[in-house]
């Protein structure tokens, strides 16, 4: 499929005034994944409340590039939103690093109350000054081991393999403290990485594991579910500026509706995905001691979080009730 440039993004963009019917989002999932489904709902409520006069397209499998292209389309306003994973945002806001951390949230419902409270608008908040308005966070589900080699129980499982993780410090680090040799690669690219051998294994939740068709090569999962990093819905800060502060509100309260629409389906999903992976042969490793993977966190946490300011909110989410 044909990408469009940055360059013709951006001159579509700027020929078009801050009327514009149609705004254009990106996702790097397909069309019936729980994020992409989100964001036109969010459409139909925006398309409703201005009279028909905006709404959004949602291009879908990487057709603008994969997120690393999309987030830089978006901060130059080539782009009008994007739905992106925390952690390629990780080396541009640092608040976004907190969420992304290997066991920060005890469980799922732990994970939404922070992001629905203040902690969480905190972390949106602190994307303008990088060029985005962050719009919401959906759910990302539990991230957790898989690979083509051999069942994952302890960290010493991984010593040596070549795990395939984000472009983002954090999983980097996190890969290196558990003994496997990281290789950051963009997300389209990881299933012919997994059938060549170019890596060993990767990490994802299971709607992702199931749609990707990583399951097809990789054909072991470990739930050790080391991360629950959320996604965020960001708007183009300098298209955002661009509207009216009454049509701000309205795309701003869509997609806080489109969070629950949007949890919805992925617990379906999750469901779904496990349920259809399992029958194709998976080997699932689910009584996994987390302990050593956790403990073998304490230096990813020490390097990475060192700001007094970041160390004060780790701690504001651990004592989240």
């Amino acid at each position: 499929m044909t990408r469009i440039t940055s360059a013709a993004l951006a001159a579509v963009a700027f020929s078009l005034p801050a009327s514009a019917k149609e705004f254009r989002s990106a996702d790097v999932h397909p069309e019936d994944y729980p994020t992409v489904m989100a964001v036109k709902q969010m459409s139909e409520a925006v398309k409703k409340r201005t009279g028909g006069k905006h709404s959004i397209k949602v291009f879908t499998g990487t057709q603008l590039g994969g997120e690393k292209d999309t987030i830089e389309q978006t901060k130059i306003g080539a782009l009008d939103l994007v739905r992106i994973n925390s952690a390629p945002m990780n080396n541009i806001v640092p608040e976004t690093l907190v969420p992304s951390l290997p066991f920060i949230f005890r469980d799922v419902t732990h994970m939404r109350k922070v992001l629905d409270g203040p902690i969480g608008d905190e972390i949106l908040k602190a994307l303008e000054p990088h060029g985005f308005v962050g719009m919401a966070f959906y759910d990302a589900g539990a991230r957790s081991f898989y690979n083509t080699k051999k069942p994952i129980r302890t960290p010493a499982d991984m010593k040596g393999m070549k795990i395939r993780v984000q472009q983002s410090d954090l999983f980097v680090g996190m890969l290196q403290a558990l003994g496997a040799n990281a290789t950051p690669m963009p997300y389209g690219e990881v299933y012919t990485a997994l059938k060549t051998g170019l890596v060993d294994g990767a990490e994802n939740n299971w709607p992702s594991y199931d749609t990707a068709r990583h399951f097809e090569v990789a054909k072991y999962y470990t739930v050790n579910e080391h991360s629950m990093v959320p996604e965020i819905l960001m708007f183009s800060k300098k298209i955002f500026d661009t509207l009216p502060a009454d049509e701000q509100k309205i795309f701003k309260q869509a997609a806080k509706e489109s969070v629950p629409y949007m949890r919805k389906l992925w617990d379906a999903k999750e469901l779904e995905s496990r349920k259809k992976v399992e029958a194709a042969g998976v080997q699932v490793v689910d009584k996994v001691d987390k302990k050593p993977f956790m403990d073998a966190m304490k230096p990813v946490y020490d390097k990475l979080v060192t700001d007094p300011k970041l160390k004060a909110m780790v701690k504001r989410v651990q004592d989240t009730k």
